[in-house]
């Protein structure tokens, strides 16, 4: 919850930039941005790769037999393995970037952004371990309040300096706005340290000499034993982004798509459409995040039970609460489009993708639980399965005049499917665990009856000289009518409340009936 809480903020911050710099840049400054981020998460993923969750899980571990010792040792080795390579790989873009953005880019206007973001990678570096320090600790503050800490300067950063650089023209903008993004990354580092400094302050000395020799033996190879199969699924990932913004524009450019256009569309769809659509993500990544200790700590007490309670409640948590999200998104697509940036034009590209934004919910937490129990490597199969079939049908249906961009997003909607499924059979036969189906048909009946609700409240509520009340009045009502669809077929029951912080002590006065099947 304390993640989601952080999640949901920064989404909602983050929605700031989001909607004013295609009003400051446009959709083509967007999309020169969006085409040098590609390549900075490949770097980042070849430095951090799986460094968060193997310092994480090992660290839960550490704690769980009482060895902070242990945990110590793996923050340092984990520090030096990522600042090592976070300043080879800055040194290499930075050499690099004039034949990156010249050969292999299909617009050299982003150059400056490659530039600027190359500093960035030793900060994200350093990050990412602390990060999964503490999450191995189970303490999810430090995390949440760096992370909206770096939101705040990010937004504040990444509209004033490229507002500042614009007169310079639209390639200057999109560098500033990268560089608003690595002043984001500093502050919440910095917010890191400090939290790191004050945890250090209340921890006893750790045990020195041989004793902490022989308590860490055996934990680098763990380590990179966690990390190599997790940052290889991940590079498939980040590969695969990279290759989907290469591909797409070469396939746009043969459909015969001028430059300018196929850069437009690519940061409409990359910079403005994925970022509503990944909006639920908020709760499926804090989900995903705290699934991994909880899930190793049950592993290595062999408690199959618990880990198929946990696993129950996370993804019924996934879908009832991406569920709505996806239903406005699909049936108030051309209001929220225009509420937002202005443009109804990008609706389409929402209202297709919208449908299917559930199995991209779903993904983050099977995932975690695979790499949670040890098994990155099917993983990483299961992506990169996905990524060959999404990058080949870019290739052929993004470079015919009849889909153009559109066959980009049918390659994104397949890609989630097949990844997905394949993530649920390999989750299923490991644990022996099946899925419920009734409550897959519940939800659906109650997403149906939402949508009809705000359709029809859309279409006739009295408020249609004020759009936005319109549109406020209707998603009020649709979601309305879903939470009491959801009550009503116990998808969310009253002990479900009750454990929640803060609104739990409401719905504690009422008990409830036990039910052996919730």
């Amino acid at each position: 919850m304390i993640l989601l809480a952080a999640g949901i903020i920064n989404r909602i911050l983050g929605f700031i930039p989001r909607i004013a710099l295609p009003r400051i840049i446009g959709a083509e400054g967007v999309g020169i941005y969006q085409l040098g981020y590609p390549f900075f998460l490949v770097l980042v993923t070849l430095i951090t790769g799986g460094i968060p969750l193997a310092v994480a899980k090992l660290v839960s571990e550490a704690e769980t037999e009482n060895k902070p010792q242990n945990s110590r040792f793996v923050l340092r080795v984990s520090l030096m393995l990522t600042v090592g390579l976070g300043i080879l790989f800055m040194a290499l873009s930075l050499w690099l970037a004039p034949w990156v953005t010249r050969s292999i880019l299909t617009d050299s206007r982003v150059y400056y952004t490659f530039v600027s973001m190359s500093p960035m990678l030793v900060i994200v570096a350093v990050s990412s371990v602390y990060r999964g320090y503490f999450q191995g600790k189970q303490n999810m503050i430090p995390s949440a309040a760096s992370s909206i800490m770096e939101t705040f300067a990010r937004i504040v950063c990444t509209l004033w300096f490229s507002y500042l650089l614009l007169p310079k023209g639209i390639a200057f903008a999109a560098a500033g706005a990268m560089l608003g993004v690595m002043a984001g990354e500093f502050v919440g580092l910095l917010a890191l340290l400090w939290q790191f400094r004050r945890d250090q302050s209340r921890t006893a000395r750790i045990e020195k000499g041989a004793r902490h020799e022989a308590a860490s033996r055996g934990l680098f190879p763990r380590l990179m034993g966690i990390t190599v199969p997790v940052t290889a699924g991940k590079l498939v990932g980040s590969f695969s982004y990279l290759f989907e913004s290469i591909i797409t524009a070469q396939s746009l450019a043969i459909a015969g798509i001028v430059t300018s256009v196929a850069t437009a569309q690519y940061g409409a769809l990359q910079g403005m459409i994925i970022p509503v659509l990944l909006l639920p993500g908020a709760l499926t990544s804090s989900l995903a995040v705290s699934l991994v200790p909880s899930l190793s700590e049950a592993a290595a007490r062999k408690d199959r039970l618990t880990i198929h309670k946990r696993l129950n409640q996370t993804i019924r948590l996934a879908l009832v609460t991406g569920a709505p999200f996806s239903v406005i998104m699909y049936v108030l697509a051309e209001p929220l489009c225009q509420l937002l940036y202005n443009n109804t034009d990008i609706s389409g590209m929402l209202r297709m993708l919208a449908p299917f934004a559930l199995f991209l919910y779903v993904q983050a937490p099977l995932q975690a639980t695979l790499q949670a129990l040890d098994r990155p490597g099917r993983a990483l199969f299961n992506t990169l399965v996905g990524a060959i079939i999404k990058l080949s049908l870019i290739w052929y249906l993004s470079s015919q005049p009849e889909y153009g961009i559109y066959g980009a997003i049918i390659a994104i909607i397949i890609n989630s499917i097949i990844v997905t499924f394949l993530h649920g059979y390999s989750v299923s036969r490991m644990l022996a665990y099946r899925f419920k189906l009734l409550d897959m048909l519940k939800l659906l009946c109650a997403m149906l009856i939402m949508a009809a609700v705000t359709t029809y409240a859309f279409r006739h509520l009295p408020f249609h000289q004020s759009s936005w009340i319109q549109f406020f009045a209707a998603l009020f009502i649709g979601t309305a009518g879903f939470l009491i669809v959801v009550f009503s077929a116990k998808l969310v029951s009253r002990r479900d409340m009750k454990r929640m912080p803060l609104i739990g002590k409401w719905f504690a006065s009422s008990p409830e009936p036990k039910n052996p099947a919730a």
